[in-house]
């Protein structure tokens, strides 16, 4: 069976940039019968936690690593080197274990598998993929929201 790679906040691990975590019990069963392995590639960028909240500004991930689009945090400091480098750290990590699919948190810069904020921190949404979403499906793993995945995963009623 191959394993997922899931953002470490479903998993319960309090690493979202607020200290906090975004459970999802479902994922962290996963995680719990060694179906999937956590990881947060803003962590694994070297940023700490809690750190101030980063938006993507002049496009989305795959701008980021074009160096067309930055990451910067809400007091204007460019953290984009740091969003890149947890990127790869993630791809090592799938290629590493075989994985061929990710269950990433929607709206994150890093994470974002089909909306992220828009770079104004103002809460407003676009559509766009976060830097590691990007770069994981750049090489060929497939991308879920947490949302997405739920809706595979969950019996349809006939």
């Amino acid at each position: 069976m191959k394993k997922k790679l899931v953002s470490a906040c479903f998993a319960g691990i309090h690493c979202r940039y607020d200290g906090r975590h975004n459970r999802v019990e479902q994922i962290q069963d996963l995680v719990k019968r060694g179906e999937a392995i956590p990881v947060c590639p803003e962590q694994m960028g070297g940023l700490s936690t809690p750190r101030k909240p980063a938006e993507i500004v002049g496009g989305d991930g795959h701008d980021v690593l074009d160096g067309k689009a930055k990451v910067i945090d809400i007091d204007g400091k460019d953290v984009t080197e740091a969003f890149v480098r947890g990127a790869y750290e993630a791809l090592h990590m799938a290629r590493m274990l075989g994985v061929d699919e990710a269950i990433l948190k929607e709206k994150s810069p890093s994470c974002g598998s089909c909306v992220i904020y828009d770079g104004t921190f103002q809460g407003k949404k676009k559509t766009g993929k976060g830097v590691t979403a990007a770069l994981l499906e750049r090489h060929g793993i497939k991308v879920a929201s947490e949302e997405t995945w739920e809706e595979q995963e969950t019996p349809k009623n006939s």
